[in-house]
């Protein structure tokens, strides 16, 4: 982004036709005071929009009513996506300070909208006639899922409710930046410098990222330690100094509380009983039946079960496991209890024993430009996609890349975006999303799609090397790229990952399953000094560990997304301390002691810096179920590139968007309904010993 001083707003670049290739973000143009004056032309336009389509004399019809929805706010959603992707992904002090401002304003801008009683008078009556009506199956998909956002949003209500209902949605936006920014705050306070035996058992790629990521915050000659998960992982697995490990582990956990001024306590124990309002207001006893009525699950019964029938496995390994690294602790003379910073540490050494294998020895065989290759390798043979990258598309942040997509014709189909690195100005975790969505409503327009992450960076001219867990990420971010890239729908409310999100993991933890393949990583992962391909026996020992561990992978997560349902399913009273709610929880399920939450409440970012994951956290392995089960598939194909099954994959899962129901969509691809077990076969846990 540029630092030049802002222009006159005539002279906005958000406000102008933008004269780049495939009509980009200007991002070498934009500075931070262009964006109130943008958001407020933009809010202005879409107002007029809305009120054109409401005050409309002509009977209601899908063209004058749905599909004018789909046309307004056009400016609204070009300025939004260029502003949240640099809050998220390049911030600064000036940003931040607007998106408190902005948050606010787009509550404001929306409430009046999706309350609107003539407005959704006009879309009742569509949606009571629509078997009179002659739509096609994604018009009739459009209508219905366009009725369902404005009931649920409160447009039936009464004018008291709705006024309640305005004021806790302007409460709600305020209360999930100010989470965010709590959540970033503390990552981009904490630091610790390293030297010497600080290292000590660290492989060298680890020293360079962290020489890297001092010199990214402006400590030239200097290495640190920072609270990126691509940080504190390989430091837990690898640091033999157990006081460091202690250290990070507990920065780590405790972002965002702290008892400073970017504690989420209080944070949370509003947000909750503000949601718990508002499903009271709209007719439902908790939020959590509230957010999963519009889902894949349905209830949280059904969610409950889920999470159940996979928990009881998962701890029984993990308890397992657990013995194990003590009895590797006193064998090494320790005279300490197994504590969670230890948990990773004395695991890679049981992976060792056990395995034959660690993830030092096959890092250095995991560069990120090879897996990038990889990646873009796997969707070339599924779907007949290209990757050619441009230098010529302006970037928020230098380490930016692009590549322009071409179809199996030749045809542009999108530009892709990658976003690396970690730095300080960009929010933790990984995830991806769009500049521009596909849509044919007007014309045929190409999507913008963006994959952040936050790697380590080399230093010193060296690649970046990625851990089994980061080549993993990259695919599953990439997985939701393609549901983007792909798309392939009329409307732009239906497309890309515009799915439930308790389907929209299904492409992305899908696509997870080519980065394992031994295919693949022959002809990808080679040695970053030698240039040597990864050894067949250390590839053999490489796949007989994927399922290592999975007892703690499973806990962590399982418990997160229990913890989740728990926090919307319960009175909001019984978690106004949130620290106590969460130790009480934990006890019920039997959590074991030396295994911590994936995402402790204060640092929950995906249930409480905003509400499209609240009550939602399941959907990862509610998903899993399916791509565990859909990947077989292609095996009992006998070919992971099979040609018959990848157009079916293409046509009903990556380029239907939300066109279709999902569970419709998942049949048509695999021919029935999920196999549950699959998941727990792909984890190692079917057949696990009951825990004591």
């Amino acid at each position: 982004m540029s630092d030049a001083p802002a222009s006159a707003t005539s002279d906005n670049p958000l406000l102008q036709a933008w004269q780049t290739p495939f009509e980009t973000p200007p991002f070498d143009r934009v500075v931070p005071e262009h964006f109130l004056p943008a958001f407020e032309q933009a809010f202005a336009d879409h107002a007029a929009e809305i009120a054109a389509i409401t005050h409309d004399p002509a009977t209601p019809d899908f063209a004058n009513t749905i599909v004018a929805l789909e046309r307004a706010g056009k400016l609204l959603g070009r300025v939004s996506a260029v502003f949240y992707d640099l809050v998220s992904a390049n911030s600064n002090p000036a940003l931040l300070e607007i998106d408190k401002d902005v948050s606010m304003r787009q509550a404001r801008h929306w409430n009046p909208i999706m309350m609107n009683a003539v407005l959704f008078g006009r879309i009742a009556a569509l949606h009571e006639n629509r078997a009179t009506l002659g739509l096609t199956a994604e018009q009739m998909r459009l209508l219905e899922r366009t009725y369902t956002r404005f009931r649920r949003a409160g447009a039936g209500l009464d004018d008291v409710a709705k006024t309640r209902m305005a004021e806790i949605n302007e409460r709600l936006a305020h209360l999930a930046t100010t989470f965010s920014h709590h959540l970033l705050g503390d990552e981009q306070d904490w630091f610790m410098e390293l030297s010497g035996d600080d290292f000590a058992g660290l492989p060298a790629s680890f020293a360079a990222s962290a020489r890297a990521a001092a010199t990214e915050r402006g400590m030239d000659g200097k290495a640190i330690m920072t609270l990126s998960r691509s940080f504190v992982e390989p430091f837990l697995k690898g640091a033999t100094r157990r006081d460091l490990r202690e250290k990070v582990f507990k920065a780590f956990t405790a972002r965002g509380d702290n008892g400073n001024d970017h504690d989420n306590n209080d944070v949370i124990v509003e947000i909750l009983a503000l949601r718990e309002e508002t499903a009271k207001i709209l007719g439902f006893p908790t939020y959590a039946a509230y957010k999963l009525e519009d889902s894949m699950a349905k209830t949280p019964a059904a969610v409950r079960g889920l999470l159940e029938r996979v928990w009881k496995p998962a701890r029984a390994r993990a308890m397992a496991d657990r013995d194990a690294l003590q009895q590797l602790i006193v064998e090494e003379g320790g005279n300490f209890a197994l504590a969670a910073w230890d948990w990773r540490f004395y695991a890679e050494k049981l992976r060792q024993r056990r395995a034959d294998f660690d993830d030092a020895a096959i890092k250095p065989y995991f560069t990120l430009d090879a897996m990038i290759d990889a990646s873009f390798y796997t969707a070339t043979r599924l779907f007949g996609l290209t990757f050619n990258e441009r230098h010529d598309i302006p970037v928020w942040h230098p380490d930016v890349r692009v590549w322009e997509v071409k179809d199996a014709d030749g045809a542009h189909k999108a530009l892709f975006y990658g976003d690396y690195f970690a730095r300080a100005s960009k929010r933790s975790g990984a995830w991806m999303t769009s500049l521009r969505d596909q849509q044919k409503l007007d014309g045929d327009v190409a999507p913008l799609i963006l994959n952040i992450c936050n790697f380590s960076k080399g230093a010193d001219g060296q690649p970046s090397l990625l851990s089994p867990d980061d080549a993993r990420t990259l695919f599953h971010e990439f997985g939701h790229g393609l549901h983007g890239i792909l798309s392939n729908v009329v409307y732009p409310s239906l497309s890309g990952t515009s799915v439930f999100t308790d389907f929209v993991e299904l492409p992305s933890q899908l696509y997870e399953h080519w980065q394992e393949q031994p295919q693949l990583l022959q002809k990808f992962a080679k040695h970053y000094q030698t240039g040597e391909p990864l050894p067949d026996d250390l590839l053999q020992r490489f796949i007989k560990a994927r399922k290592f561990n999975q007892g703690f992978a499973t806990v962590e997560f399982v418990s997160s997304a229990l913890i989740d349902l728990e926090f919307h399913s319960q009175p909001a009273s019984a978690s106004r301390d949130v620290r106590a709610f969460e130790k009480k929880e934990l006890a019920k399920i039997g959590m074991p002691a030396e295994i911590s939450l994936r995402h402790r409440p204060q640092q929950f970012g995906h249930i409480f810096s905003g509400d499209h994951y609240a009550a939602g956290y399941y959907s990862y392995m509610w998903s899993e179920v399916m791509d565990a089960d859909a990947f077989g598939a292609f095996e009992e194909a006998g070919d992971i590139f099979d040609a018959t099954v990848a157009k079916r994959l293409h046509d009903d899962i990556y380029s239907s968007g939300g066109s279709r129901d999902p569970e419709d969509a998942y049949i048509a691809f695999r021919g029935r309904v999920p196999e549950p077990d699959a998941l727990l076969r792909r984890r190692g846990l079917l057949d696990t010993p009951e825990a004591a």
